[in-house]
């Protein structure tokens, strides 16, 4: 027999709520103390400047062994109208990095003297020479801006514009800006190498063989 809208039927009481015991907390979702912080926190980034400025460094000979192979004569040569060429990209990144990397903790990263848009724009003072020259200053001012940092300077405060950020956050942001310019001169490298193009790192159809001994990605492992 089916019994509907029983009168002496009650309603299940609501789960009592699970209360933790005092002095404790729930391991998911907490939010890090400073014991914690303090716990961890260095750790991490003493590893972090070798890590950065071993990165900067692949970053570096990623696009000097892409150049390499780029033809004498396309060096100034875009694909396209509007595209950039390897000269442009080169002298805007050589110009970002003396501006970024100078006097990185003291000042702020766009300097006074900065032309930004100039950068974009090839003079016949512009040749391959004195930008491979721009370039290899601007490298140079990076690696001897980030040689001397330890942990506490992770923390602390620099200008990118007016923009006030942590060491750590100008330094990433550098780190992606480079990635992005020296992907642009790797394939524009491999587009005007043609056939003559040597892969930079698994040719195709290679993976096999690799992963069969393949290199360490970390120096020290």
């Amino acid at each position: 027999m089916i019994v509907k809208n029983r009168p002496d039927r009650q309603p299940d009481p609501a789960p009592a709520p699970v209360v933790a015991p005092r002095g404790r907390e729930s391991l998911r979702g907490r939010a890090p103390t400073k014991r914690r912080a303090a716990r961890h926190g260095p750790a991490l980034r003493e590893e972090y400047m070798p890590l950065a400025i071993r990165e900067f460094g692949r970053l570096k000979d990623l696009a000097d062994r892409a150049m390499s192979q780029l033809p004498a004569d396309r060096f100034f040569a875009a694909p396209g109208e509007g595209d950039n060429s390897v000269a442009v990209i080169v002298k805007h990144v050589s110009g970002n990095m003396c501006s970024r990397w100078r006097d990185f903790l003291s000042s702020d990263g766009e300097k006074p003297s900065r032309r930004r848009d100039r950068e974009f724009v090839i003079t016949p003072d512009d040749t391959r020479d004195r930008l491979v020259a721009c370039w290899a200053e601007g490298w140079a001012a990076l690696f001897a801006a980030l040689a001397p940092l330890r942990s506490p300077d992770l923390d602390r405060k620099v200008k990118i514009r007016g923009e006030s950020m942590t060491v750590v956050q100008a330094i990433n942001r550098q780190l992606t800006h480079y990635a992005y310019h020296v992907g642009q001169i790797v394939y524009l490298a491999k587009h005007f190498a043609g056939r003559r193009w040597k892969s930079l790192s698994i040719p195709f159809g290679g993976s096999g063989q690799f992963n069969e001994a393949p290199k360490k990605y970390l120096e020290s492992a």
